[in-house]
């Protein structure tokens, strides 16, 4: 039986991430909302509200021993929505038009927020962002997506182990040649079992494990 957990649907926050964190007893807990004022990216970057928008985070505690990759695991669960989400190692979101979205992942002690934050429609995106949607979804979808994803997070971390197999199968990373910080290039070519992701750059294999990737487009 999967573990239950508390569910709070709000119209604007400053961060779900905080929200759901301050509202953690004994059960994790889920925290929906349409907007942010104060959202965060990975590294402290700043977040943009899109037209219609879905942010979204899930706070637990986590067991002395849990060494998995959340985030890859966050990123299977938001595929399993049915939403037409694609992942981009290590934790951006995906779509035909490009970045829709990304997963932060947070940590201290115990604690473990996942937060997604999601453009669902947007009318005029920046440069480099897109929304998932090609026409408005309404006011309400953003709750439907939340709480899907909540369901799917909470089950696969229910589980031991990650499902592995199907991130590499939803991973549009692997087969690119790619850059990575600092000025480094090679071609991904696998998913590690602790979830680097495995490059392979002239003779030589490596693992990358943080640090910003970026596909890199043949030329015409």
């Amino acid at each position: 039986m999967a573990t239950p957990y508390f569910q709070l649907r709000e119209e604007s926050v400053a961060s779900t991430q905080d929200v759901a964190r301050q509202a953690l007893e004994d059960l994790p807990v889920l925290a929906i909302a349409p907007a942010q004022t104060e959202g965060r990216g990975r590294g402290g970057a700043a977040w943009i509200t899109a037209d219609r928008a879905l942010a979204v985070s899930f706070a637990f505690r986590a067991d002395r021993g849990e060494t998995r990759p959340i985030s890859l695991i966050a990123g299977v669960a938001a595929a399993r929505t049915g939403a037409g989400i694609g992942l981009k190692w290590p934790n951006d979101l995906m779509a035909s038009e490009g970045k829709v979205g990304g997963i932060l992942v947070e940590r201290s002690g115990e604690v473990v927020v996942v937060g997604l934050g999601l453009n669902l429609w947007w009318r005029e995106p920046p440069q480099g962002m897109a929304g998932l949607l090609a026409e408005d979804p309404g006011p309400e979808r953003h709750r439907e997506l939340g709480a899907l994803w909540g369901a799917e997070l909470a089950a696969l971390l229910d589980h031991r182990g990650w499902p592995r197999e199907e991130y590499i199968g939803l991973c549009s990373t692997l087969g690119e040649d790619i850059t990575w910080e600092p000025e480094e290039s090679g071609k991904a070519v696998d998913v590690d079992p602790d979830g680097a992701l495995v490059v392979e750059s002239g003779a030589e294999r490596r693992k990358i494990r943080s640090g910003a990737v970026s596909h890199v487009r043949p030329k015409s």
